[in-house]
Formats: structure tokens, sequence, C-alpha cells
């Protein structure tokens, strides 16, 4: 395929028009949700990377977020005071700060209530589409959140 085609040029174009404004509806969305459970935007994205992939240490979420350690001291924080996170101190640890983070499931159904009407209509997107073609869309959207991070890292370390 000759990728410097006028055709696929416009079609990129296309694409990258798209994931902006997908990318900026997602987080208007996001800012309601955070409101609506009188959090931060931010709190909501570290509150999601601890359920998805913690229980995590805080240097661990920093790292996953790009954020600095002392930002996200501040963030865990405002999760423990709201009751969405737990910090214990790892039993076997030498150091005494060394903590993990975890997600106290007793909040869901209120975050869940909260994305049901997105959940329901990106239910009805799919619906339009076959599993071949939704197999083809979640590899295109695994590959550009791969350059996502690749573009923060990139940022990070300038």
């Amino acid at each position: 395929m000759n990728y410097k085609q006028p055709s696929h040029r416009r079609q990129a174009t296309a694409v990258k028009q798209a994931l902006r404004g997908l990318n900026n509806q997602l987080s208007l969305f996001t800012h309601r949700v955070a409101g609506r459970v009188r959090l931060k935007d931010i709190d909501l994205d570290c509150l999601d990377l601890i359920g998805r992939h913690g229980p995590l240490g805080p240097s661990a979420i920093a790292g996953r977020a790009g954020l600095h350690p002392a930002t996200v001291t501040g963030i865990l924080d405002r999760l423990e005071q709201g009751g969405w996170i737990t910090r214990e101190r790892k039993p076997d640890a030498t150091d005494r700060r060394a903590v993990t983070v975890e997600v106290l499931r007793n909040r869901n159904a209120e975050l869940f209530g909260l994305f049901a009407g997105m959940n329901a209509a990106m239910d009805e997107v799919c619906a339009n589409y076959t599993a071949t073609e939704l197999e083809l869309i979640a590899g295109f959207l695994r590959r550009t959140t791969n350059a996502g991070h690749e573009a923060t890292d990139a940022l990070a370390s300038h």
C-alpha cells in the first residue's frame, strides 16, 4: 500500500481528527463523572489505574500516571478520605513507608451507575459491527494507546 497517496493521507488525517474528538469528549465525560463523586479528573484517572493494575505502590502509580510522587500523595489522600482506596503497609517491608494501595470495591456500584449510560451507548455502537470488525477496532485502539504511552514517555524524558 502506498501511504503517500492523497486519499490515504486524507483518511489518516480523518482518523486523527476523530481521535482528537474522542479524546475531548471522553475528557469532558470524565470531568462530569469526577464532579459527581466529588473528585478531580486526575483522581478518577488514578483510581482507574489502581483498579485495573492494583494493588500498587505509590511510586508505581506515579510512574503509570506520569505524575510526581508528591502529587500522587495528595491524590491518594483525597481518594482515601473519600472512601475509594485503602493504603496498607507491606508486612514484610524493611521500609516502614512502603505501602500498597487498593481500590475499595464497595464504591463500584456508584461509579458503574455513572458510567451506565456510556456503556449502553457503546453497546449500541458495537452492535453495528461484526466480531471481526470489532477485533480490528480493538487492535487499532490498543496500538493507538501504546503510541500514546510512547509519546508520553518521550515527553517525560525531555
